[in-house]
């Protein structure tokens, strides 16, 4: 759960930001993994995916109550 682990430490970031993050931590890491890990996420509820502008997705967590 390293993305949880991120945007819990630096809140909501873009996909690419969120991607220099994880290579920083752990390495390379390839833009298809962390597409596919942000659909698995948002498909169980942990977090949402909001696209900015064409190219640009802002990602969050879903605060839980």
């Amino acid at each position: 759960m390293a993305i949880v682990e991120v945007l819990e430490k630096k809140g909501a970031l873009t996909d690419l930001d969120l991607q220099k993050e994880l290579k920083g931590s752990y390495g390379e890491v390839s833009f298809r993994e962390v597409n596919s890990n942000l659909m698995k996420l948002e498909i169980i509820g942990v977090l949402r995916v909001s696209r900015l502008m064409k190219g640009k997705r802002q990602v969050q967590l879903i605060e839980k109550n």
